[in-house]
């Protein structure tokens, strides 16, 4: 998601590169999905202990700035959790002690926000849905022994920051190849051009990842136009692209600016293209910006609202009654996982020593939670959960489920 930050998917060498870019859940960097190898915690890096009654628990989420919508969803979706434990009597007596801070959609923020939260205690950090924000704050908390849980960070080379660093959702290594099998496979696009944010880590690792995996299955890439977040004009690359005459154009950035290029590109006259993207899209601003003309469109999504699964139904209803409406994006899904799942693994801690070091080795053993967007095991896998992938259309009403893809679709991955 544009001073966004959410994923990079290339190889590691590009994902090392990158690293100190943006990126949102978004992001790879050719991770694997086996247990960490990021460094040992320095030293001494005892991270923090739970005391008195209750356990500090710090969020890290873009409350203002370009990534808002999903920070506000991140909020809401860790309070559902927080509330709901607490409602219970807490965990051995004690509470959680919720403290948020506010990224401002910066990487430079959140890790002095992260920073922050340590120093008052926190046991453990949640957090970001930007990679490129995510990947600071993990370095903030690896120095210091504090794990953290990410929320929508799908770069692949995140969790090899340090040993105690994880993630509720899928990494960018799936998000791409899912999109270029439903190109290929159930769209039957054979001609597909590339739309890409060179400033977005998240958004140059996800079209490579797309390229790679559309041209093995004998897809042709036939130009790649690019441009930076923040851009509002795109008709000199939409005009290029229109002379190539592709049947699908794969837009991987966020939806700020996916939405004006859409728009702008049925305005210069591309016609009869599939538009397809990541889950840099989600985001209901994109039907307002992109209008008619990015209806019919598909990306890759974690989670819907409308799945028919019991997990989905009871957040839905627990978020309605503590909000008074419905998450605008995933991230409310993928935020209370990411409290859920730490909430299971404390409650796996001893009584009388809850610590960050305890906690991490209990998030290591998690093993098939049952969370709102899929089960979550750590165990075996490091802080990579096997996450499936869906790709939902985008209608004027929002989206709408059409695939799911399971991690053993791609054995090749």
């Amino acid at each position: 998601m544009s001073n966004l930050n959410r994923r990079s998917f290339l190889s590691l060498a590009l994902g090392a590169l990158l690293a100190g870019g943006l990126v949102v859940g978004c992001n790879s960097g050719g991770g694997t999905d086996n247990a960490n190898k990021g460094p040992e915690a320095p030293a001494g890096a005892e991270g923090n202990k739970a005391t008195g009654d209750t356990i500090k628990v710090g969020l890290v989420a873009s409350l203002n700035g370009d990534l808002r919508p999903w920070g506000l969803d991140s909020d809401k979706g860790v309070k559902v959790a927080v509330d709901e434990i607490n409602k219970a009597g807490g965990i051995n007596g004690k509470k959680i002690e919720l403290m948020v801070e506010d990224s401002n959609s910066s990487p430079e923020q959140g890790k002095s926000a992260t920073e922050k939260l340590i120093s008052q205690g926190a046991v453990v950090v949640l957090g970001e849905v930007a990679s490129g924000i995510t990947a600071q704050m993990a370095n903030a908390c690896t120095e210091k022994g504090v794990p953290i849980v990410a929320i929508g960070a799908t770069r692949d080379d995140i969790t090899d920051i340090g040993p105690n660093v994880f993630r509720v959702c899928y990494q960018d290594r799936l998000q791409g190849p899912v999109m270029a099998k439903f190109a290929f496979d159930e769209l039957g696009l054979r001609n597909v051009a590339l739309m890409t944010d060179k400033k977005q880590p998240y958004s140059t690792g996800l079209s490579g990842s797309f390229r790679a995996y559309f041209e093995k299955m004998g897809g042709k890439i036939i130009d790649e136009q690019f441009y930076e977040s923040g851009q509002t004009q795109f008709n000199a690359q939409l005009t290029n692209l229109k002379a190539k005459n592709p049947d699908g154009i794969f837009l991987s950035g966020y939806f700020n600016e996916v939405g004006p290029i859409v728009k702008q590109a049925d305005q210069v006259g591309l016609k009869n293209v599939k538009y397809m993207g990541g889950d840099g899209w989600d985001s209901k601003e994109i039907l307002a910006t992109g209008g008619k003309a990015i209806e019919g469109s598909f990306f890759c999504n974690h989670y819907n609202d409308k799945e028919d699964r019991p997990e989905v139904k009871s957040f839905l209803e627990k978020f309605q009654a503590m909000h008074g409406g419905l998450p605008g994006t995933t991230m409310g899904a993928l935020a209370f996982d990411a409290a859920a799942v730490v909430i299971d693994a404390l409650k796996r801690c001893p009584s009388d020593d809850v610590s960050s070091k305890t906690l991490a080795a209990a998030l290591h053993e998690t093993d098939g939670f049952r969370g709102v967007s899929g089960d979550i095991t750590f165990k075996g896998h490091g802080g990579n959960p096997p996450k499936r992938a869906l790709v939902v259309e985008l209608t004027k009403d929002g989206q709408v489920f059409r695939k799911a893809y399971e991690v053993t679709d791609f054995p090749d991955l």
